[in-house]
């Protein structure tokens, strides 16, 4: 047996696994060692070669911008403690639900805001769901088109800065350009830094909240009895006042955060830090800031960030064995030799990353697959930068594709029993699809993801 066609099957072991729900890091770790032994048992692998894992390990741990990932959550799980959600869906609600499909529209917004302000898509769509899905269903809301939406909506912050995903595929998306550089013979690559994907990512961001408030709009004219207007007894101007109140602290943080990020007066570490800082502040503005809420806090961000970390270095692990077998020189080869070069190449590994979004969750994705392609693509031309978009818009479906999408499981689990889960996995369709041509927009012009980051930068 050749140590390439053990580098496939361990490959698609491991993906058998994952797939049967086994533990993330324990499965890429586990399944590397087993290989390893099996392959130091065929003589096609040295196993002294796991001896650099430590090194390996504390790479991964002095990497300062992975220190982001613990103050991100942090400031997401204390904004959700602030309930600043509820306000937001409430004035924002009143202010667009006066016309056809405008609370759908509300609920973009929301999204929107809260995706640029906590980043965490879970608490995002649980949040929305308790609020103002009762709201659409009271105002005579069609159960396909209210879920989908709410849905869709909370899954922006996969791709709105400041967002986690950016700063782990920015991590991932410099190891992978460093190697790419190799490959091309060169020396010093420009840098790939989660400043460029945050900057890169604001156009596709805010691209893809208008296609979906368009097709919310459309929709309604369309079909005008799903998307009825909502009847409230305050006058516009008591309205306004209320929206203003209930946007300026998210606002303000985004600004505080994503200002001193993109002007370059703090790294992304430090902003994060920035934003720790302000969702505390904010809480303490609204009597939330409260021992057993910083508790909460504290815990549920040691528990996300130790998932996150943990994962990681059992990547590291898988990583480190597939290439002892020479997968990535097989990788290379196979999408080296495709014919169109890198555009058939990129088109592959978009199609695959999509399909294994129905099973698998984006940080497996982002761990797994990005190391093994991600180099290949770059020495064959692609922009890291528009890279690093294009995947992480395509791991956003990953939120809303069945049978998997964590989304549709938030929902489903603070969703009235009358909601039919059918009718949820119906209403999520249009917005898959438009983040597909969300896609091949950023595809067909680079220029959406590059434009900003060149002209800051």
């Amino acid at each position: 047996m050749t140590p390439e066609i053990l580098s496939i099957i361990m490959f698609f072991t491991t993906l058998a696994l994952l797939l049967f729900g086994f533990p993330v890091a324990f499965t890429l770790a586990g399944s590397a060692l087993i290989f390893g032994f099996v392959g130091n048992y065929l003589e096609i692998f040295n196993f002294r070669m796991i001896g650099f894992f430590p090194q390996r390990i504390f790479g991964t741990m002095i990497n300062e911008p992975l220190v982001a990932v613990p103050l991100f959550i942090f400031m997401g799980i204390m904004l959700e403690k602030t309930k600043i959600a509820a306000g937001l869906l409430q004035s924002i609600g009143e202010l667009f639900g006066t016309t056809k499909g405008g609370l759908g529209i509300g609920v973009v917004i929301v999204g929107m805001l809260l995706a640029a302000s906590t980043g965490i898509v879970g608490a995002t769509v649980v949040t929305m769901g308790m609020l103002s899905l009762p709201s659409m269903m009271k105002a005579g809301y069609d159960q396909k088109i209210a879920t989908g939406t709410i849905c869709a909506a909370g899954t922006l912050g996969q791709i709105i800065p400041p967002s986690i995903v950016l700063v782990l595929l920015a991590t991932i998306l410099q190891g992978a350009n460093e190697e790419a550089a190799l490959l091309r013979g060169e020396l010093a690559p420009d840098p790939v830094t989660a400043i460029d994907l945050f900057a890169g990512a604001i156009l596709p961001g805010l691209m893809l909240v208008v296609m979906f408030i368009v097709f919310i709009y459309f929709y309604a004219r369309v079909f005008p009895n799903s998307c009825p207007p909502i009847k409230t007894d305050r006058t516009r101007n008591e309205i306004y006042i209320e929206a203003l109140k209930s946007i300026l602290p998210p606002i303000i943080l985004i600004v505080l955060v994503l200002g001193s990020i993109l002007f370059g007066i703090a790294t992304p570490t430090e902003s994060a830090s920035v934003g720790a800082v302000g969702a505390a502040i904010i809480a303490y503005t609204k009597g939330e800031l409260t021992f057993q809420n910083i508790k909460d806090t504290a815990l549920g961000t040691v528990k996300l960030s130790s998932f996150v970390f943990v994962i990681l270095i059992g990547a590291s692990m898988f990583s480190l064995v597939f290439r002892g077998f020479g997968g990535d020189e097989m990788i290379e080869h196979f999408l080296g030799s495709l014919p169109g070069g890198m555009y058939t190449g990129l088109l592959i590994v978009m199609i695959a990353i999509f399909l294994l979004g129905f099973f698998l969750d984006y940080i497996e994705i982002i761990f797994v697959i990005v190391p093994l392609v991600g180099p290949i693509l770059i020495a064959n031309g692609a922009d890291p930068l528009w890279l690093g978009i294009l995947i992480s818009l395509n791991l956003q479906t990953s939120f809303l594709t069945p049978p998997f999408g964590f989304s549709l499981f938030f929902l489903r689990g603070v969703a009235p029993e009358e909601i039919q889960t059918r009718n949820i996995y119906k209403g999520v369709v249009p917005f898959i699809g438009i983040q597909v041509l969300a896609i091949l927009v950023v595809g067909f012009f680079p220029g959406i993801a590059t434009w900003l980051p060149n002209l800051m930068f």
